[in-house]
């Protein structure tokens, strides 16, 4: 069994973004070789996240924005002290990592799915990993 580990650096420049990671994700690919196996992508930080949604309309992204902003808004009565509770909500909620599944050298996404990088306390510099398992 091979493993593959790869790290990428994200500049994101809004306080709340879907940025999609397609590119990143499909040039590690090609790099290892892979034909079949596991991709997991990880995020590190207590504010971000991962998440797999619809690419063809810009408008889903923007609903999430919305539907996550009035679910979890960042309220006065919250303690932490850094003013960013809401994206600790929102990144527990969208959680911190995907895995995909690779079959012939590609990854197996539905129609209109992509895999997004979530920030919801830019803009920040951001890392996120990329393992991929043969197997």
């Amino acid at each position: 069994m091979t493993s593959n580990l790869y790290s990428f650096e994200l500049l994101t420049e809004e306080k709340q973004t879907f940025v999609n990671i397609d590119e990143y994700l499909q040039q590690v690919l090609c790099k290892s070789g892979v034909k079949n196996g596991l991709m997991l992508v990880f995020c590190p930080h207590t504010t971000a996240g991962i998440t797999i949604n619809e690419n063809a309309d810009p408008d889903v992204k923007k609903d999430l924005s919305l539907g996550l902003d009035q679910t979890f808004p960042n309220k006065k009565e919250y303690v932490h002290m850094e003013g960013n509770s809401d994206g600790h909500m929102k990144s527990s909620v969208i959680g911190a990592s995907e895995t995909l599944i690779v079959s012939k050298g590609q990854l197996i996404l539905g129609t209109w799915q992509s895999v997004y990088f979530c920030e919801f306390d830019g803009p920040r510099k951001r890392t996120f990993f990329v393992k991929i398992i043969e197997g």
